[in-house]
This record gives structure tokens, sequence and C-alpha cells, in this order.
């Protein structure tokens, strides 16, 4: 753990000690596993001993506070790091690139990761004394914040709830509450607060966006994407690439090849079923473009996957 200085401030030692006890907490109900789904619904827990490769990932709305460690999330030309100071907020299904940067054994990368429901965010912003700021201009679905001590000290309430599960069912949704209630209260909160709003065009463009990532393998028409969400061609390509910082088609084609990883090596498909499942029509193409996604083509990439005895986290949960 990191040792304080003499001149800190008594609200930095809160937030470092409530880090601490987070990383501690974390720390001893994963023991040597490197990924565990809790019994508190939406709470996964996340370990590594060292920095990995970059990986294709696809972030679930939530959030994931780093209680040790160091993570970069590439999201399109976007690059967001997230650390023990920062947490990262998603507000939509983002296909992205994933990497741990700073872990080790002695001092692994302890991560909380929390699935937002956003019916909660919407049952919140009904009310009158929780602000709604201005979304800047530009910005994605996600992004990083302050981990504060507020936002610590509610993790770490909703970590003790798993050595007593008989209060899960009830306390678990409380603390989420406030969870959700502390992201709200800062601006990174807006992009969440714009997607779940009803009526916003960012709302009416997520519709479209979730559409599209349950129905990846059809063929894409934007202007069927458009008519959904209740805006031209042109207006809806904007806020699509505003806010998941790539086009339909590029949104598309990470979820297929995400999909067709994962049911490879599940399933044990070879390269051409996964690929007709997920939509390609053109196995060689699906070939090319899952190289330049993972690095290998796919049969060797399953193949590295196996013999490493490792996953991606996507592909885990």
């Amino acid at each position: 753990m990191k040792t304080r200085t003499k001149s800190a401030s008594p609200f930095t030692e809160r937030v470092d000690a409530l880090r601490s006890d987070l990383a501690q907490k974390i720390a001893l109900t994963l023991g040597l596993a490197e990924k565990m789904i809790t019994a508190i619904p939406g709470l996964s827990l996340h370990r590594r001993t060292g920095p990995t490769a970059p990986c294709a990932v696809a972030y679930a709305p939530g959030l994931i506070v780093m209680a040790q460690g160091r993570k970069r999330v590439e999201l399109g030309r976007n690059t967001f790091i997230h650390d023990e100071s920062r947490y990262l907020l998603t507000a939509l299904d983002l296909p992205s690139v994933s990497q741990v940067i700073e872990a080790s054994k002695e001092r692994p990368a302890l991560a909380f990761a929390l699935k937002l429901e956003l019916p909660i965010v919407r049952e919140l912003l009904m009310r009158d004394d929780v602000p709604i700021p201005e979304l800047p201009p530009g910005s994605p679905a996600m992004t990083t914040g302050e981990v504060t001590a507020e936002l610590l000290s509610s993790c770490c309430r909703l970590m003790d709830l798993l050595a007593t599960p008989r209060h899960i069912p009830f306390l678990s949704g409380l603390i989420q509450r406030e969870i959700v209630y502390r992201i709200l209260q800062g601006a990174e909160g807006a992009r969440l607060r714009a997607v779940t709003t009803l009526g916003e065009q960012s709302h009416r463009a997520a519709k479209a966006i979730a559409w599209l990532k349950s129905n990846y393998e059809k063929p894409l028409r934007v202007e069927e994407l458009a008519d959904m969400a209740r805006m031209g061609v042109s207006t809806f390509h904007h806020h699509f690439r505003e806010m998941t910082a790539m086009s339909p088609v590029q949104y598309q084609k990470q979820l297929r090849l995400q999909a067709a990883r994962a049911r490879m090596l599940t399933d044990d498909l070879d390269a051409s079923s996964a690929a007709i499942q997920v939509g390609y029509e053109s196995v060689s193409q699906f070939s090319r473009e899952y190289s330049r996604l993972f690095g290998q083509p796919p049969m060797r990439d399953i193949r590295a996957l196996r013999s490493s005895g490792t996953a991606p986290d996507s592909i885990r949960t």
C-alpha cells in the first residue's frame, strides 16, 4: 500500500484509508482467483498480477473502481486511463480495447466492477434534489471521474455484504442506489443522465444502439436505425459516433468479431461456422477482420488462448 506523507490532509488520508480498505476486501475475497462473479447482483471482482496485452472487450453500462493498479481503455481514438484516483464510467454497451498497465505480484491490480441498472438511474433522476448539469458537446458514453471518499465508502459497504449474504437482497439495492447517486452528483454523470432521460436525443440514439447490440448478426441498415431513433440519417450518424467513438458499421463489426471469438472458444466452433453464426457472408473477410482486431488468424488465436489457460474478461463474462 502507498505510504502517506506527513503533509497529507485529513481528506487525503481518509481517501487513502478507504482505498486501502477496499483493496484488502477485494484481495481477501478473491484469494488467488483472477475474477469472481459475486452473490451481489452486477458486482464482479478482478485481479491481475502483471501488465496485460491489449484485449478487445465489450463494456456494459457500469462503474469500475481500481483499488490498486492502473488500466488503459481505448474507445475509437479516445484513450481513458483509470487508476486508484479515477474511476471508469460507461453509459452504453461499448466495444473497446482494454489493457492493465500497472500491476505486479507484490501489488496486483484489484478492480471493483459494478454493472449499472439504468432503471435505477431514471428513478433517481426523477427526484427534484438531484442536479442535472449540462453535457459537454462531443462527449462519448465513456468517461473517468474522481474517486471520492464517499464513493469508496459505499463500495466498501457493498463489499461488506458478502460476509452476510442474508442481507444482500434488501441492502445491496440501497447501496447501489447510493453509488449511482454519488456518480450523478459529478459532471461525469452527465452522459449517464442524457442516455437515460426520456426524450433526449442521446436516449433515442441509445435505444437504437441497444437494438444493434442485440441484433448484430442481422444485416445493418442505418436508415432503419435512424428511424428507430426518430432522427435523420446524418443526425443519427453524428450522435452515434459522438457516443460510441465509431460508426455503426465499425460498432457492428467489433460486436460480431468478439461474439465469434467467444463462440469458438466456448462452443468449439471452427472459424467458418462462427463467421456464419455472427452474420458474415464471406469467411475470408471474417478472417482478415479478425486478424486485424485480435492480432492473428482465428484458430491460431483460439489455440493460443487455450494453451495459455487464460481468456479475456469479455469471454469469461
